[in-house]
């Protein structure tokens, strides 16, 4: 059911990219977008998790070389009925962790140095079933595509002034508010299915260990180190990826608006009514 979910989003939002293309430039839009669209897909469902991996150092580790991590990773698996995913270290100060991969045979989760060191066991285990819920629900390939459409429908967007508008009769007018609202849109979208997401993976979470309290008091942890260290890497197109925002102590102006995280706070209080 959530491989069905998965596709069907993946689906929707290629469709919304190219009616855009459509309504930008008519028919040669609308291939141009097809074109494009399929390209992207087919990049993000094979190649994304190497790249974003690439991008942040990760270094794969094995039962000999991180037998702490390993075994959580494999007693977490064994409960909640997954493979074991490939394990990586990102040498990297701010605690953070994510997951990637496109399905459960090719999934894997990456923990920071920072994280293990200043983490407790439990804490560490409460990070890391919230990135194995993740994998569960194939929220790293939503992640991954709803971010890939967002960003070329804003880049669409700067390009329409050059079409002129779509259709028999273009309409300058259409093109412009187009052209404003639907980054808009796609923006809006990706920081829903984001938001969502985490609540979900964080409720999994609680779930798999039986210990919401343990995800609490990582989340608050997580938070406070991310408002006073900055990670080196840290890419606006993958922020969402983390399962804390590693640009919260930059990000404190009206962007909070369009966050793809919702607040620790709010994280916290939902684990909380877990516990009743």
């Amino acid at each position: 059911m959530e491989q069905f979910k998965t596709y069907a989003l993946m689906t929707g939002l290629t469709l919304l990219f190219i009616w855009f293309g459509e309504m930008i430039a008519g028919q040669t839009g609308m291939i141009i977008a097809f074109i494009a669209a399929a390209g992207m897909n087919f990049y993000a469902y094979y190649y994304s998790d190497t790249q974003v991996l690439k991008h942040y150092h990760a270094i794969p580790v094995d039962h000999n070389s991180a037998t702490g991590v390993y075994e959580i990773v494999e007693r977490l698996t064994h409960r909640a009925g997954l493979p074991m995913p490939a394990i990586y270290i990102i040498p990297e100060e701010q605690p953070n962790a994510f997951a990637t991969g496109r399905n459960y045979e090719n999934a894997a989760v990456a923990v920071t140095e920072g994280l293990l060191k200043l983490m407790t066991d439990e804490e560490i285990e409460a990070v890391i079933a919230h990135e194995l819920s993740h994998i569960k629900h194939y929220d790293m390939l939503i992640g991954t595509v709803t971010a890939t459409i967002a960003g070329a429908i804003a880049m669409l967007a700067q390009f329409g002034m050059f079409f002129g508008g779509g259709r028999d009769r273009p309409n300058i007018l259409v093109t412009i508010a187009l052209m404003l609202i639907m980054p808009m849109a796609a923006s809006i979208i990706q920081m829903t299915v984001s938001r969502n997401r985490e609540f979900m993976a964080d409720a999994g979470a609680a779930k798999m260990t039986g210990h919401p309290e343990w995800l609490q008091s990582a989340l608050a942890k997580l938070d406070s180190y991310a408002r006073g260290t900055v990670m080196r890497d840290a890419d606006p197109q993958t922020a969402h990826m983390f399962i804390i925002n590693p640009f919260t102590g930059k990000d404190m102006s009206l962007k909070q608006l369009f966050s793809t995280h919702p607040s620790t706070e709010s994280r916290i209080e939902r684990l909380e009514a877990l516990k009743h």
